[in-house]
């Protein structure tokens, strides 16, 4: 694995963005999500549509949440003022050693974080 996929990329591949279905077809070998990332987009479709959505992101390795990550999101969230969600999404990306793909530059400038990939613009 070298990427943990934000819940953005995933929703914008849902909403039809043809730069997000080309990124995840590109990488998904090499990818992973976070049972964040796997909330998020389940909460946006209806109980039948979101079978798709299952199907897709069961292809990819599901990464929990362990006490040292949990330890560490509070930690970043103290420090950078991030919502939850987006603090366990680095902790997680940096406990693995992955890229975190998103397209969230406000909370994650790629110049001032090593760990984030922005992979196209929308």
């Amino acid at each position: 694995m070298k990427v943990l996929l934000d819940s953005v990329i995933l929703i914008d591949h849902f909403n039809g963005i043809e730069r997000a279905s080309t990124f995840l077809a590109e990488s998904h070998v090499d990818a992973a999500i976070s049972v964040i990332t796997r909330a998020e987009v389940l909460a946006g479709f209806a109980a039948g549509p979101a079978r798709a959505a299952v199907r897709l992101l069961d292809r990819y390795p599901n990464l929990p949440i362990d006490a040292a990550t949990a330890d560490l999101a509070a930690q970043l969230r103290r420090a950078h003022r991030w919502r939850l969600p987006d603090a366990f999404q680095a902790a997680i990306a940096q406990r693995h050693g992955l890229k975190l793909a998103t397209r969230n530059r406000r909370d994650f400038p790629p110049d001032k974080f090593a760990f984030v990939l922005i992979p196209y613009r929308v």
